[in-house]
């Protein structure tokens, strides 16, 4: 979620790409997804009247448990969009998906398949959904003219209706059984609908915590609403007034991502950084239940009728509790879908993941399976990993950094002196001095952690990113938006060293001592020869410029993890750089690390860690009769955008193939592309400046022209531009 906040502050440097036409064929690495680690990004969850359970994955599309999530069954079948932030079940049993950027699908069978049901959907960021008991669908969508838009048939048609409700982002939705409709808002608090959306009311009264995450409904019609940083708010009065119920809730900064209430009207509240927590007396009183929650950043909960608890995390999973939450399992069984921010492999090859609220996951056999290795780890965002010459394991989280000296078995909080808690990035000298960059300038210790001094003389951004040492003890710290520093003295000083604007996300330093630069929001890769003091962009071949991570090999192979375009890697020093991603089914690349035998190791933002089926010291190959077995129509990227989107499309075989534009009434607008092409994936940037906002489809048709054999294969998806 970090990225994707990063790339709407990229505005309009959104994907500008020098080669607007080209084939990404020649070389493919080949890649193995590894067992895990399991878990992923559940932000919601919804069980029907047979007690299945539908588990909606940010990044990971819909998982379905028929056993109460002893097994899960990935159910995705024409949902082309898999960041799924919400999901309703109407009394036929119809499951409603709201996605970022694709709306909303509809599966009439249990999510066998799916069907895409936008008409009047004129914003495609749907954070939540709900059902009244006419089976009226209400979805709360995000900004630029969103709010929430209402369907009366199933989703084959929407209206949007914002009458009164001035404020566009709605977070949750809520109907009492007189079919009020209660909208949770950012920054606008909670409205008030009695007339099934035709006008809204704000009703705020007491409600000083104005940006609600959530709301739930007892059976005596009280509202309660989970706010971000006020924790629960109580109306017995259908919103016109509220009270602050907080007592006992005593979870890190009062987030409360989701509420959900039992047939005996016990709350559970879930939060960020504090697990679950019960509430038995409507709010006066709250107790933390989160024994066997490892995963403490809880996003959605839902309770089947036999009162078990379901609890989707963001990093860890589902969790169940069969009794009010007093202990929880994790229940994963077949859920691989895990946002890996961090890799770091020991001497013995063992390989450690952090994850995003999954914490820190270890294996020993090159990703064939993986333990969660969490114990002491209070904080379960882990953005960065180091491991010294010793063995010891330093991991940089949201709340500081901790210590295992046991590949993991136990972790110690070490933040004696670390006064700022989000640790991004970890490096460590040859004299086995650590260097900590956090969102407040560089710190270090020089005892493993026991003390830290801050280090941030002359660092005049503060926000560190990355770390790199070369062989001189030469430290070099790429930051957000203030480029690259240096210090020769181990942090006492520090000197701007040129991409003095751009966002440096990642750097590694090579056995030559060049140094390259992954930066974001369309920068690519940049190059030093001289430590710093010039660089070069080489981006040559490397047409998605967010660079989330890099690595390089024994033999001076540079890999280059991007954001959306997967992995790239340069055997010339980023001279020329070539896409590697034949099996790597995730495009989202946070990290990157690479063993002793070059196995090289992908962590990503939805599907775990995939390794390289071969050494890349001597498996990077030509791969140029392994051109992709069929033909395929990507969605639009960024989605909805203005005015630039970019379309990757793949031909399985020689064939006239057109890409064309059509708006709502079937009448044609743009031909982006009309001609013969090869095998191969082709990215094509279309610019829509001429036109205005609203929603397109575009559709490839494909005829192959060789071969002896006839075929047409044709594909149609919407884009949505917004001025």
């Amino acid at each position: 979620m970090k990225n994707f906040f990063r790339l709407v502050r990229c505005g309009g440097f959104l994907f500008v790409v020098f080669c607007i036409f080209t084939s990404t064929n020649p070389l493919h690495a080949q890649w193995i997804q590894t067992n895990g680690p399991y878990g992923g990004d559940v932000y919601s969850l919804a069980i029907n009247s047979s007690g299945y359970i539908f588990a909606g994955a940010y990044g990971g599309g819909v998982y379905l448990s028929t056993n109460n999530g002893t097994g899960w069954t990935q159910v995705d079948n024409g949902l082309t969009n898999n960041f799924v932030q919400a999901l309703a079940i109407n009394s036929s049993g119809y499951i409603f998906a709201g996605t970022n950027g694709g709306g909303v699908y509809l599966s009439t069978n249990n999510g066998t398949s799916w069907t895409q049901v936008n008409n009047g959907l004129t914003n495609s960021d749907v954070y939540s959904l709900a059902i009244n008991s006419s089976g009226y669908i209400f979805a709360g969508t995000a900004e630029y003219g969103g709010g929430v838009f209402l369907s009366t048939n199933n989703g084959t048609s929407w209206t949007q209706v914002t009458n009164g409700l001035t404020n566009s982002i709605v977070w949750s939705l809520a109907i009492n059984s007189s079919g009020y409709i209660f909208a949770g808002t950012e920054v606008g608090g909670v409205y008030l609908s009695t007339n099934n959306g035709t006008s809204w009311t704000q009703v705020n009264n007491g409600l000083t915590n104005s940006d609600v995450y959530s709301l739930a409904i007892n059976s005596s019609g009280y509202v309660f609403a989970g706010t971000n940083g006020g924790g629960v708010y109580l109306s017995t009065n259908s919103g016109t007034s509220w009270t602050q119920v907080n007592n006992g809730l005593t979870n890190i900064g009062g987030v409360v991502f989701s509420l959900a209430i039992n047939s005996s009207g016990y709350i559970v509240a879930g939060t960020m950084e504090g697990g679950v927590y019960l509430s038995t007396n409507n709010g006066t009183g709250w107790t933390q239940v989160s024994n066997g929650l490892t995963n403490s950043d809880v996003r959605s909960l839902a309770i089947n009728s036999s009162g078990y608890v379901f609890a989707g995390t963001n990093g860890g999973g589902v969790y169940l509790s069969t009794n009010s939450g007093t202990s929880w399992t994790q229940i994963n069984n077949g859920l691989a879908s895990s946002d890996v921010q961090s890799l770091a492999i020991n001497s013995s090859g063992y390989i450690f993941a952090g994850t995003d609220g999954g914490g820190v996951f270890l294996s020993t056999n090159n990703g064939t399976s993986w333990t969660q290795v969490s114990n002491g780890l209070t904080n379960s965002v882990v953005y960065s990993l180091a491991i010294n010459s010793t063995g010891y394991i330093f991991a940089g989280t949201y709340g500081g950094i901790y210590l295992s000296t046991n590949n993991g078995t136990s972790w110690t909080q070490v933040n004696n002196g670390l006064t700022n808690s989000n640790v991004y990035s970890i490096a460590i000298n040859s004299s086995g001095y650590i260097f900590a960059g956090t969102n407040g300038g560089v710190y270090l210790s020089t005892n493993n952690g026991a003390s830290w001094t801050q280090v941030s003389n002359g660092l005049t951004n503060s926000d560190v990113r990355s770390l790199a040492i070369n062989s001189s003890g030469y430290i070099f710290a790429g930051t957000y938006y203030g480029g690259v520093y240096l210090s020769t003295n181990n942090g006492t000083s520090w000197t701007q060293n040129g991409l003095t604007s751009s966002d440096v996300q990642s750097l590694a330093i090579n056995s030559s001592g060049y140094i390259f630069a992954g930066t974001w929001c369309g920068g690519g890769v940049y190059l030093s020869t001289n430590n710093g003091t010039d660089w070069t962009q080489i981006n040559n071949g490397l047409t998605y410029g967010y660079v989330s991570s890099l690595a390089i090999n024994s033999s001076g192979y540079i890999f280059a993890g991007t954001w959306f375009g997967g992995v790239y890697f340069s055997t010339n020093n980023g001279t020329s750089w070539t896409q590697v991603n034949n099996g790597l089914t995730n495009s989202f690349v946070y990290s990157l690390a690479i063993n002793s035998s070059g196995y090289i190791f992908t962590g990503t933002d939805g599907a775990g860690v995939f390794r390289s089926i071969e050494s890349t010291v001597t498996g990077v190959r030509n791969a140029g009769s392994q051109v992709p077995i069929s033909y395929g129509l990507n969605q639009n990227y960024p989605n909805p955008f203005n005015p630039t989107t970019t379309i990757t499309f793949s031909v399985g075989t020689y064939s006239h193939t057109s890409l064309w534009v059509y708006d709502m009434l079937g009448r044609e607008v743009a031909t982006i592309f009309s001609g013969e092409l090869p095998a191969g994936r082709y990215t094509k940037q279309w610019n829509a400046e001429k036109l205005s906002s609203g929603i397109y489809f575009y559709r490839l048709t494909a005829r192959q022209t060789s071969g002896g054999q006839a075929g047409l294969f044709t594909e149609t998806k919407k884009l949505v531009l917004i001025r």
